[in-house]
């Protein structure tokens, strides 16, 4: 399969750039039948299961981007990727006019700054200096929107991107299709006949980060670290041994439910993936995903591409811009079933 086989042309006025003032008030694509239905997120309710599982992943989004200054005045931009080594050594991608030098010193707020230990690749290896590393980060960060959102963060950032029930700083990204849900929505879901289940999968700047091969077999994935309790695993064997349906809310829950998928269930406990899902993939574990529309020729799109078909998919994609859906993190949504016979191209 190669990378044009996901294109698409996207108007730029589709592209979200504020969230909506109501979380559930996102439109929905609904999937799951034979044809497009367009729907509200506050009708998801009649479209659930009686027995259906639904996964959240509780990743909370951290204040990741760091603006500072070098000795010489210099501006310095860091996103910090994950900690490596306890709360105050992180690994960063790094923007500077100049290379950043190891034993550099930046300054972020008058009592916080960072110090270049060492590069790794394309990322940079550094100290945080704080009375309080965590609490620094939070009282100076700023919320790390994804790259199409062209505009500063904002003080409504820091609740709106990010899910009701995120719970477990790491992310910095948000696990977008989670962020139409609210707790009056997940309770109507509840008298449906819905569970939920947790897991963690923080996101990283990968899912961002474009194909850059032809032939997408030979694209590798970024590396993500995620966590699935005990309860969750539990819960999801013996709804599969009953036949009951297993939808992941958002990519990132799927991809760490597959990731670590085990016979007829999945494996509790913690690890790391670079699981790549594209037309072909035989799903294990998961039967149905509510997700945000995607960038082209992204892996999010081969993924759900590799659930319902890269033509319907495409097609769907195709009647989203002819009625004005929104795309990407502030967008809308869609919700989709695999069918075997579907998952090629």
């Amino acid at each position: 399969m190669r990378l044009d086989d996901f294109d698409f042309d996207l108007p730029e006025s589709l592209i979200a750039q504020h969230p909506l003032p109501e979380r559930d008030a996102s439109r929905l694509l609904d999937l799951t039948g034979d044809s497009f239905a367009d729907r509200c997120m506050r009708e998801l309710p009649s479209l659930v299961h009686p027995g259906d599982v639904w996964v959240l992943n509780d990743t909370r989004v951290i204040p990741a981007r760091l603006l500072g200054t070098k000795k010489s005045g210099g501006r310095v931009e860091l996103l910090l990727l994950e900690p490596a080594g306890g709360p105050d050594v992180w690994l960063a991608w790094a923007r500077a006019n100049k290379p950043l030098r190891m034993g550099e010193r930046i300054d972020i707020a008058d009592d916080f700054s960072a110090e270049i230990l060492g590069r790794e690749g394309k990322q940079v290896r550094l100290r945080l200096f704080a009375s309080d590393v965590p609490t620094a980060v939070e009282a100076h960060g700023h919320m790390p929107l994804p790259p199409y959102i062209q505009r500063a963060d904002a003080t409504a950032d820091r609740e709106r991107y990010q899910t009701v029930f995120a719970t477990q700083p790491g992310a910095v990204a948000a696990p977008t299709a989670g962020l139409h849900l609210t707790e009056a929505l997940m309770q109507a879901m509840r008298a449906a006949g819905a569970s939920f289940a947790h897991l963690t999968l923080h996101v990283g700047p990968g899912t961002f980060q474009p194909v850059q091969v032809e032939r997408i077999e030979d694209h590798r994935m970024h590396s993500e670290a995620f966590d699935i309790p005990q309860t969750t695993a539990a819960l999801i064997r013996d709804a599969r041994r009953q036949g009951r349906r297993i939808v992941a809310v958002g990519t990132t829950a799927l991809r760490a439910l597959e990731a670590a998928a085990s016979g007829g269930g999945i494996a509790a406990g913690s690890g790391r993936t670079d699981i790549f899902i594209y037309p072909g993939y035989r799903f294990r574990v998961v039967d149905a995903l509510l997700t945000n529309f995607h960038l082209p020729r992204s892996t999010l799109l081969m993924l759900v591409a590799a659930m319902i078909g890269r033509d319907r998919l495409l097609a769907a994609y195709a009647h989203a811009m002819a009625v004005g859906y929104r795309f990407y993190s502030y967008g809308d949504a869609m919700l989709v079933s695999w069918h075997k016979a579907e998952g090629g191209v």
